[in-house]
């Protein structure tokens, strides 16, 4: 076993856009759960106080070449005095006055939230157009779409009392109608689901083809609850869903997600001691299946923090894509690792100041 702290970065010139990380404070959220809380909200205690300062140390301190950054929604930083519907809003606010403070340059090379993937209640059908515009007013530049995730399973604990969507969401006629509103708008979507429901996502893509969708950590492969061992024996309809998806041109993948516990790959965390030597046997037949799938140009590595700091340091976690990838082209390393995020939520000009910046 490698010991993950003292690991030595590989290709540490690699451009990196990261695509998928989240910023919070869940501690006023924590006494909703009483012990003997769910492991995820286990997994989640180290990095309750999770904002500017903790992710740009996880950055900086990681050694790899993070040149910009993409913000995920997850429900934190609401505003409620503007109302149910449009205090997600507050969330975009947040983040886009954290993008100004890393964009001042004082804090390093990366830009991080250059990029900013919001909240809409999809429910409220037409409706949610108004809060679209509000999160495209509050940050006209760097706004980039939304998430709304549909993950749920019958096994309630497989997700935990966090989560659970209604089933079938992406399949509702309303939630349908709010998803007609991004394509007006020129919005992207990103779609977090479970393994079962990648079939969702294929039918969604197929009824709006013009509008881009990313399916986020892999299509979310499990291995614990109801699952719990069953990693090798579901693979082959796992793999049969991520090539269908795959032939939906509108869509792209995200790779990583897999340090989640709700994959167990490690089964054990938070960050065990696990060296990218040990993970990268374990996540090499997701990864490849989906660089198989949607190509060297529709996918992107993302690094899910703090989330995925269940199974990987974020240093470490970057290690293990780079050996799954040893093998690849220069021109295939550039687009997976920034080429293909910077594309697709449109930070051509902060990427390449990026590059500029650390050749200096």
């Amino acid at each position: 076993m490698v010991d993950a702290t003292s690991e030595p970065v590989l290709e540490p010139d690699l451009a990196i856009v990261d695509p998928h990380h989240h910023l919070w404070d869940l501690r006023p959220l924590l006494p909703m759960f009483p012990e003997p809380r769910h492991r995820f909200i286990e997994a989640l205690l180290p990095a309750a106080y999770y904002t500017f300062d903790q992710f740009n140390a996880e950055v900086a301190e990681s050694g790899h070449n993070i040149i910009a950054t993409v913000f995920m929604e997850c429900g934190a930083f609401y505003n409620a005095a503007y109302g149910d519907h449009l205090k997600p809003v507050g969330e975009v606010e947040y983040v886009n006055g954290v993008a100004a403070q890393s964009a001042s340059g004082l804090y390093g090379n990366a830009r991080l939230c250059a990029g900013i993937v919001g909240h809409a209640d999809l429910m409220r059908g037409a409706a949610a157009g108004e809060v679209l515009d509000a999160l495209m007013e509050a940050s006209p530049e760097r706004f980039k779409g939304i998430r709304h995730q549909g993950a749920w399973d019958a096994d309630p604990e497989v997700l935990g009392p966090p989560f659970h969507a209604p089933p079938d969401l992406y399949r509702d006629p309303t939630f349908r109608e709010g998803f007609a509103e991004l394509g007006k708008r020129g919005l992207s979507f990103d779609a977090w689901i479970l393994e079962p429901q990648i079939g969702d996502v294929v039918d969604l893509a197929h009824a709006f083809p013009d509008t881009p969708i990313c399916l986020d950590h892999c299509g979310t492969p499990l291995g614990n609850a109801s699952y719990e061992g069953k990693l090798q024996e579901r693979f082959p309809m796992w793999r049969e869903a991520i090539l269908e998806l795959g032939k939906c041109e509108n869509v792209m993948v995200k790779l990583g997600g897999l340090a989640m516990h709700n994959c167990a790959m490690p089964e054990k965390g938070p960050a065990a001691g696990i060296g990218s030597d040990e993970l990268a046997p374990l996540w090499k037949p997701y990864i490849e299946t989906c660089i198989e799938a949607f190509g060297t140009k529709r996918a992107m590595f993302e690094s899910n923090y703090p989330v995925d700091r269940w199974g990987a340091t974020y240093s470490v976690l970057w290690n293990t894509f780079k050996r799954i990838t040893a093998s690849a082209s220069v021109d295939e390393k550039a687009a997976l690792y920034a080429g293909n995020a910077s594309r697709f939520y449109a930070l051509d000009e902060v990427t390449k100041v990026g590059v500029v910046s650390r050749q200096r």
